[in-house]
């Protein structure tokens, strides 16, 4: 029996935005400052904008690039090119000129839309390129400043489009939809891939394992261009939710759009929960309804588990990488947990956990004998994934896409141990482990301590080069605001609460390089802590 239009449809989650649509509406679907939309405007809105990409000759398989905040163009951007079968490349704001111009030339975006607050990055980029791409400029009335750079404005583009543009699903769900790249600390970036299968079956992953309910309230705390926002774009139409914008992070204006909008969900790096966590008081005052919230993009210290948990902010820890569409793997939570300590709770709860129900396989295993390892939480090797939810691989590198790819299993790069009970625990970027003496330290146990220190807002622990040893742990350590600590305490409090080789032998105090998903670029304090003169 063969395949037909009866029985078969490639899974295109431009589907779910045309049943919130049809379903409700008349639903709020984007919040953005003043500004209200619907579905059925939405919908609309995404129909003009595949139209009008069309009429300027963008194609299937053409890369269409956002430079963009969390603005209501930037979820359009995640339907408008896929109804027409192109690849949405959204950027990372945070980059230099020459990164986004290796990344346009590199992607051969037709067109980009970009927002006047990045018109500085953008304009050299634009001067670097082999070939300029169509720009268009979307001007957000909540930012003052800049300037334009493109031949069009995004209303006026769009306008130009129909409403009633007859859209399509791809030829082939294999098909790419989307197109990220990695932050790279060395040499170039990775174009990781997605297919729209692999866009539609994560999107319900993350209603599916969140036990997300219909019609959240979610709030833009996550970059829309990280991993196109652990797919939540596609994610919130499938639940026919409301999109709540947010330019910036800043926790003043997140507790005010939770309290005045009544936020239901939102997702993050440690870095935001913490950034929430340490806010003044005053702050969080009035917020009487449930939020829940995902956290990733690192190992979340414990003391921002449980902080949280105090606040009634209900943290499920996810866990996944560009190449597998964001979150792959969830923390996921049993019942009888609650009934336990909250120290023991949030042990459990800080584990990347279990495959996400639609990605096939997660395991822990040897990489070089490509054997799983026992489950006896202490004996280390790689996270592997394999399944739907996994890139395509890297664009234009097939070298680095078969070295990914090896045994049949995605290297995440990332070493962890089982638990008896299946649930799986990072110990360390393999490129972060400490070797001390001939032991291993992990990096992450030692930051885990020193987010237990009342002072201390961020830590990162690094390789410093020591004579002796190898190599000793160094410390990095933001304190809180008006909080003080000297470095000495800081070693004797970790000596206090774990095994003495493996305490910092140097802290270094100040803010932490990071990037704009909130991790710690590690790579800029292994320089600094070649220089460091270790504490005895």
């Amino acid at each position: 029996m063969d395949r037909n239009p009866a029985n078969y449809t490639p899974l295109n989650p431009v589907s779910f935005l045309a049943k919130a649509a049809a379903v409700y509406p008349e639903r709020v679907a984007v919040v953005h400052g003043p500004v209200r939309r619907s579905w059925r405007e939405t919908y609309a809105r995404c129909r003009k904008l595949a139209s009008a990409l069309e009429k300027h000759g963008i194609r299937r398989g053409d890369t269409v690039a956002a430079m963009l905040p969390n603005v209501p163009a930037m979820i359009e951007l995640h339907f408008g090119p896929a109804m027409l079968g192109a690849v949405v490349n959204t950027l990372n704001t945070r980059l230099d000129a020459e990164a986004i111009a290796f990344m346009l030339d590199h992607g051969e975006a037709k067109a980009l839309f970009t927002d006047r607050e990045f018109a500085p990055v953008v304009e050299k980029a634009l001067t670097l390129v082999k070939s300029r791409p169509l720009v268009i400029d979307v001007d957000d009335a909540l930012f003052e400043g800049g300037k334009a750079l493109g031949s069009v404005e995004y209303e006026d583009f769009i306008a130009a489009g129909d409403a009633a543009f007859e859209w399509r699903h791809p030829a082939d769900e294999w098909d790419a939809i989307s197109l990220n790249y990695t932050s790279g600390t060395t040499g170039n970036p990775k174009g990781v891939v997605y297919h729209y299968r692999g866009a539609y079956l994560n999107a319900v992953n993350n209603i599916t394992d969140w036990s997300l309910p219909k019609h959240p309230v979610y709030l833009w705390t996550l970059p829309m261009f990280h991993c196109n926002g652990w797919c939540f774009n596609w994610t919130i139409a499938a639940a026919a939710g409301t999109n709540v914008c947010l330019r910036k992070v800043d926790a003043k204006a997140i507790y005010d759009l939770i309290r005045e909008q009544k936020v239901t969900h939102y997702c993050g790096a440690p870095i935001v929960h913490s950034l929430l966590l340490n806010a003044p008081d005053e702050m969080k005052q009035g917020i009487a309804h449930e939020v829940h919230c995902l956290v990733a993009a690192a190992p979340p210290p414990a003391a921002v588990i449980a902080g949280m948990e105090k606040m009634g902010f209900h943290i499920t820890h996810v866990y996944g990488l560009t190449e597998t569409y964001g979150p792959a793997a969830v923390c996921a939570k049993h019942p009888e947990w609650s009934d336990l300590p909250l120290e023991e709770q949030v042990k459990l709860n800080g584990r990347q956990g279990v495959a996400y129900l639609l990605q096939e396989g997660m395991q822990v295993m040897d990489p070089e004998t490509m054997t799983p390892v026992p489950a006896d939480g202490e004996t280390m090797g790689e996270i592997m994934f394999r399944g739907n939810i996994t890139m395509k691989g890297y664009l234009k590198n097939p070298k680095a896409t078969e070295e990914a790819f090896r045994g049949g299993w995605f290297h995440s790069g990332d070493l962890a141990v089982t638990h008896p009970d299946g649930y799986v625990k990072i110990k360390d970027r393999s490129k972060d482990v400490i070797i001390s003496g001939g032991e291993n330290i992990s990096s992450q146990e030692v930051e885990d301590v020193l987010h237990g220190h009342p002072a201390v807002m961020f830590a990162a622990v690094v390789a410093q080069p020591d004579a002796k040893w190898g190599e000793r742990p160094c410390a990095f350590v933001e304190l809180k605001e008006g909080a003080s600590a000297s470095a000495e305490e800081i070693i004797e409090y970790c000596r206090a609460r774990m095994a003495r080789f493996k305490a910092p032998a140097a802290v270094l105090f100040g803010p932490l390089p990071k990037t704009s998903t909130g991790k710690v670029q590690k790579f800029i304090l292994r320089e600094r802590a070649k220089s460091v003169q270790a504490i005895e």
